[in-house]
């Protein structure tokens, strides 16, 4: 495995961020049993040790907990690591999944902001995110509010997730989006066709989320693993044992290349996502430190022209099987 690197930053448009965040979802619940308080704040400490500085949550996350949680963990590193955090739904807290709709009112939109700060314990949100764009919302009353935040001092920079590129150029146009959060990975490419050559045009950051594939492309998780009742991976189409199963020629090529490269298929898919443009940060999210610190590795992996092109040539030979997510889900995208 290769060595931990002392972890370069990149800019999302002109934040400076670690070149590797830690997507903190899974800390609070989604892909089996949460940790404690305790191992979370401990896990977050260890992570900051380590060089990154570039944390994300949602206030739909837990709901709440994972804000309360990261927000007392990185409270004695505020001046060194990067928040974000979203909102855009309706919540509830009696159960899964914790939400019921969108909401992306304006004044829905300040009270999640009052209701965040209080919780990531800060005195403005580093990067605040639309979740999912609400189609009963017009985009610029959104990015209009979110303006304000950003001239009371209560946001610094504004952001997207999963949005179309013209929802994406018209908001822009209201409040610059310093960054956009949407899927993307070895197994997941549609971002490269508008989305990418759009933000490359506005400057504006990209934060790939599941850039392991929510863990396929490590290659822990073949056709036989079980998922648990409290797995959320249960109900993806692209996680039945059929899938999982058609799918397997992706990790054996990242096998492959990793061994000749000295480096896991979760490096492997890591440097090249960073391959792919210099403004794009990747977050993959984990609850254990020896797969931080793998994760963080790869910064160090350089792919030659050479490698890139064997990887592109032999992926676009496998034809990946399943939806990435249930259909109701997939509505909420590319809005």
């Amino acid at each position: 495995m290769i060595a931990l690197p002392n972890l370069q930053t990149r800019k999302l448009g002109s934040l400076e961020v670690s070149a590797i965040g830690l997507g903190c979802m899974g800390l609070s619940g989604g892909y089996g049993t949460p940790k404690n308080k305790e191992e979370t704040i401990a896990l977050l400490h260890a992570a900051v040790d380590r060089g990154i500085t570039f944390f994300d949550t949602a206030e739909i996350y837990g709901p709440y907990i994972n804000e309360e949680r990261v927000g007392e963990a990185l409270e004695p590193f505020r001046d060194r690591v990067v928040i974000a955090t979203k909102f855009g739904f309706k919540l509830r807290t009696d159960g899964w999944p914790g939400w019921t709709g969108l909401d992306s009112r304006p004044e829905h939109l300040r009270e999640v902001a009052d209701a965040s700060l209080k919780r990531l314990r800060v005195e403005a949100i580093d990067l605040f995110y639309q979740h999912r764009v609400d189609p009963d919302v017009p985009i610029e009353d959104v990015a209009g509010a979110v303006k304000e935040l950003i001239a009371a001092g209560k946001v610094r920079h504004f952001g997207l997730s999963e949005a179309a590129p013209a929802t994406i150029r018209r908001a822009h146009a209201v409040q610059p989006v310093a960054v956009l959060q949407s899927e993307y990975s070895l197994w997941y490419r549609k971002p490269e066709a508008e989305v990418l050559p759009l933000l490359e045009e506005l400057g504006i950051g990209f934060v790939p989320y599941s850039p392991l594939g929510k863990g396929f492309l490590t290659g822990t998780v073949g056709a036989a693993t079980k998922l648990n009742g409290a797995d959320s991976r249960r109900t993806l189409p692209r996680f039945t044992p059929e899938a999982r199963q058609a799918n397997q020629g992706l990790v054996d090529l990242l096998v492959k290349i990793g061994n000749r490269k000295k480096a896991t298929p979760a490096q492997l898919s890591l440097a090249w996502l960073l391959a792919q443009k210099p403004w794009i940060v990747p977050i993959p999210g984990t609850t254990q430190l020896e797969r931080i610190e793998e994760n963080i590795g790869a910064a160090e992996l350089e792919l030659t022209p050479e490698d890139l092109r064997e990887i592109e040539a032999a992926a676009a030979k496998i034809a990946i099987v399943g939806a990435r997510l249930p259909e109701k889900l997939e509505e909420l995208t590319n809005r």
